[in-house]
């Protein structure tokens, strides 16, 4: 019979007598836990029996790992809005508390990436790490922790940062039917944030898989990935994940803002969000009001667009942007709306902005000085334009004056369409703008308006350094830089004026020819007597 080495057995000896005193000191402990049952099941929501403790919008956790948020806390039972595959549940399973509200993983770990509101990545990718995790739902920063919207937030749009300008910590409604360009100009507006330090967070609400895809494509195509977070809730998703994504994402949005940084929230859209919501409502049996709307549906989308802003320089100067887009005025928080007009667009003037019906109140006050020194005739020309084109179209008699307003008017908006993914920099939308300004473009040939405008926009590149720098940074436009660069812009479209006609001349096949090639000459004429 062997025996064991006594290295080895005094090894077991240690091991067997530190379980014994690990044994004699354990004393067990009996902890309280609530835990309820399912009474129902339903599209999106559960009814949950038990649970006295709970608290409105903690979080459960039901069995497969499902988890759901307290919405309805009455005294018999508890309406939870499930946020995951609720097909497994069954009446009877048991429910436990979790003992906090619903929170979201932030910080710097989540720029270029693509996650749904729990923070599950969507872009195989890896997992997502992250050091902090945040409530989801959060109080609005106080009035006295707030500063003034100085800075503009330049889309790239020559429209929006000429007639309609945002500001940082500024909240702008994008409005307008389906399928008029709404994505596009905030997909716009994330693309011309590239190198000028703002971070972009993109949500998805109610979506379609493949239009989302899209999104991303475009994204990362244009480099503009890499400083943005996108977050995704599908249409295929619960309905209580659609409740919840504008809400995580503004708190990864904070973050930032906290930080000190400037960032831009899209939330796309927020139509589909007021239905999740209604959904839910209805499920829920709350009492529905306007077109079955519940009656707190303006509360949701003010307190979570309350929550944009720009923070005072102690708290770090911070700001949030907010675009949201809808396609029915559910919204009355905004500080401003960008009309997308449907008739606009049928006619090809994309964007399909109406600058009528549009409107920012107070991003003017971060306008750049270059741009208000044009923008307030510009606007005016334009208003006057519309006006009597309607009047044009009936085929009346216009006089010199009419003409010209039209004329002019249709120029503006030529040099107002701009194609999608191409923003234009500030000297090259100052210099069209001030060419407009200036008449200059009005001898120029409707068909050639889209070459004019691309010259005079690339002709900003000339513009010396010390004036470009001015037009970031000066209080107003000096009259010296204002004719440099109209005199730039002037050079640019010597090429796209319309050539003189040739006078009549004595010889039909003289004037003939000198209208076919202006360089061509007449021939000579035969001396008398010579041979052909």
């Amino acid at each position: 019979m062997n025996t064991v080495p006594g290295s080895l057995q005094s090894v077991f000896d240690g091991a067997f007598s530190g379980m014994s005193q690990g044994r004699e000191t354990f004393a067990p402990q009996l902890t309280l836990r609530e835990v309820g049952a399912i009474t129902t099941v339903a599209t999106g929501i559960a009814t949950v029996s038990g649970l006295p403790g709970v608290g409105f919008e903690e979080l459960l956790e039901f069995p497969g790992g499902v988890f759901g948020i307290a919405f309805n806390v009455d005294e018999g039972e508890i309406g939870v809005v499930l946020l995951g595959d609720y097909q497994d549940l069954r009446a009877g399973d048991v429910v436990s508390r979790t003992g906090r509200v619903m929170d979201v993983a932030v910080g710097d770990e989540l720029l270029g990436r693509v996650i749904d509101p729990l923070g599950r990545p969507l872009d195989g990718n890896g997992p997502v790490t992250a050091r902090e995790r945040r409530p989801i739902e959060r109080p609005a920063p106080p009035i006295m922790d707030r500063a003034p919207v100085t800075v503009p937030l330049q889309t790239g749009l020559k429209v929006i940062d000429a007639l309609i300008p945002i500001g940082r910590g500024q909240r702008e409604l994008i409005l307008g039917d389906r399928q008029t360009g709404k994505t596009a100009i905030a997909i716009d507006a994330i693309l011309n944030q590239r190198g000028k330090n703002v971070l972009c967070v993109y949500c998805a609400i109610g979506q379609r898989a493949s239009a989302v895809a899209k999104v991303v494509a475009d994204l990362r195509e244009n480099g503009a990935l890499d400083y943005t977070v996108v977050m995704v809730a599908e249409g295929s998703d619960a309905p209580g994940l659609a409740y919840i994504t504008p809400y995580a994402a503004t708190s990864i949005a904070e973050h930032f803002m906290e930080a000190g940084r400037d960032v831009l929230i899209v939330y796309d859209n927020l139509t589909q969000h007021a239905e999740a919501y209604r959904e839910l409502s209805l499920l829920l049996r709350r009492p529905p009001g306007r077109e079955a709307f519940p009656g707190d549906i303006f509360y949701i989308h003010s307190r979570l667009l309350e929550r944009a802003t720009h923070l005072r320089k102690e708290l770090g100067d911070g700001s949030l942007t907010a675009l949201p887009i809808i396609e029915t005025n559910l919204i009355s928080i905004t500080d401003g709306q960008i009309y997308l007009s449907p008739s606009l667009f049928e006619l090809g003037v994309l964007p399909a902005v109406d600058v009528g019906k549009s409107v920012s109140r107070v991003g003017g006050a971060a306008q750049r000085a270059a741009y208000r020194a044009v923008a307030g005739d510009l606007k005016l020309a334009y208003a006057q334009f519309e006006e009597l084109e309607t009047f044009a179209r009936f085929g009346a008699r216009l006089d010199e004056d009419t003409r010209k307003i039209i004329e002019h008017g249709r120029r503006i908006r030529a040099c107002l369409k701009q194609p999608e993914f191409a923003p234009a920099s500030v000297p090259g939308q100052i210099t069209v703008l001030l060419a407009l300004s200036a008449e200059l473009f009005d001898s120029v040939p409707l068909v050639q308006m889209t070459d004019a405008e691309r010259a005079v926009r690339e002709s900003a590149a000339t513009i010396p350094a010390e004036a470009r720098a001015r037009l970031e940074t000066a209080t107003r436009l000096s009259d010296e830089d204002r004719k440099q660069i109209i005199e730039i812009a002037r050079l640019a479209l010597a090429g796209f004026q319309p050539q003189p006609e040739a006078k009549p001349g004595a010889e039909g096949k003289v004037e003939t020819e000198s209208k076919t090639n202006p360089n061509s000459k007449p021939e000579p004429k035969p001396a008398p007597g010579a041979k052909s």
